[in-house]
């Protein structure tokens, strides 16, 4: 019992919490909790097929062929092809790092890992898209034009300014999620 305790204690916390809010305001409690359910939902939905490509690219991919194409002397064509996966994916920002964690369990590196995940976050091509119709071609094109080199010099950035243990130890970590 201490044991599961231990282990919800954030969503029993939270459920508390949600308890509380319904006692004082129902209304906002009504809200708060179909605002979590939404949310739920919608998370259940994206994560299992993403969890479905992930054992595919896991299974399809060899190690040897991800150190090639993004490994750390992979250069611009490594570059280019972190920030196409990022751009072409589809899903919420927190579906990207199960991704993430097997681009770098497939020897990745930290530079295009990160180069990645600001794609996946800035770059998606329904996001441009809709941009295009919503706010014209004049500024998603400007949008893409400073976001896609902002996102390769912080890379690039992050991978200077972090030596190589606390690389080692991120990738390490990222790698075992």
């Amino acid at each position: 019992m201490m044991n599961f305790l231990k282990r919800y204690r954030f969503a029993l916390a939270a459920a508390a919490g949600l308890a509380v809010l319904s006692g004082v305001n129902l209304g906002l409690g009504k809200k708060a909790v179909t605002t979590v359910a939404y949310s739920l939902r919608e998370m259940l939905l994206v994560i299992p097929p993403i969890f479905v490509l992930l054992g595919l690219l896991d299974v399809w991919v060899p190690r040897e062929t991800m150190i090639r194409l993004m490994g750390k002397g992979s250069g611009l064509r490594g570059t280019a092809l972190a920030v196409l996966l990022g751009s072409v994916a589809a899903g919420p920002l927190y579906a990207a790092f199960p991704v993430a964690a097997v681009l770098a369990r497939k020897g990745a590196s930290f530079q295009n890992v990160a180069i990645f995940l600001g794609a996946w976050s800035t770059t998606k091509i329904p996001m441009f898209l809709f941009e295009i119709t919503a706010l014209g071609p004049r500024f998603a094109l400007t949008r893409l034009a400073l976001n896609i080199p902002g996102i390769v010099l912080i890379g690039a950035a992050l991978g200077r300014i972090i030596g190589a243990e606390e690389e080692e130890r991120i990738m390490e970590s990222l790698a075992s999620l």
